[in-house]
């Protein structure tokens, strides 16, 4: 199982809902989630890739990760004021996400997603 590709209407259904989220964060995802923002053209987004799909399935049942194309989906990317690319966001099941640009190797990826999300 690889990542899930989160289009506009995705997020609004499994993640929040995009027009109350600049006045009140509600997340209504069933598991912590991770999304990973990146565009095809960037190249350390092409080498953090197929880690993200790694930890889809390792994390199967546990996290829920997604991948969003800032290129195709730019509000979302402007949502989370992502700058720069990767950039990945922590989705707690409460409490605020966590915005952390740049990519990270799978062992210390793995260290943040047991410390954020469970």
């Amino acid at each position: 199982m690889s990542a899930i590709h989160l289009s506009k209407a995705g997020f609004d259904s499994r993640i929040a809902k995009i027009d109350s989220v600049a006045t009140e964060w509600k997340f209504l995802g069933e598991r912590p989630a991770l999304i990973d923002f990146f565009a095809t053209w960037c190249s350390p987004c092409q080498r953090l890739s197929p880690i993200i799909d790694e930890l889809a399935e390792e994390y199967k049942g546990k996290v829920d990760i997604y991948k969003v194309d800032v290129d195709s989906e730019q509000e979302l990317a402007a949502l989370f004021r992502v700058r720069s690319i990767p950039t990945l966001v922590y989705i707690p099941m409460s409490g605020k996400p966590i915005v952390e640009p740049g990519g990270r190797s799978k062992g210390e990826l793995k260290a943040l997603i047991d410390e954020r999300l469970l």
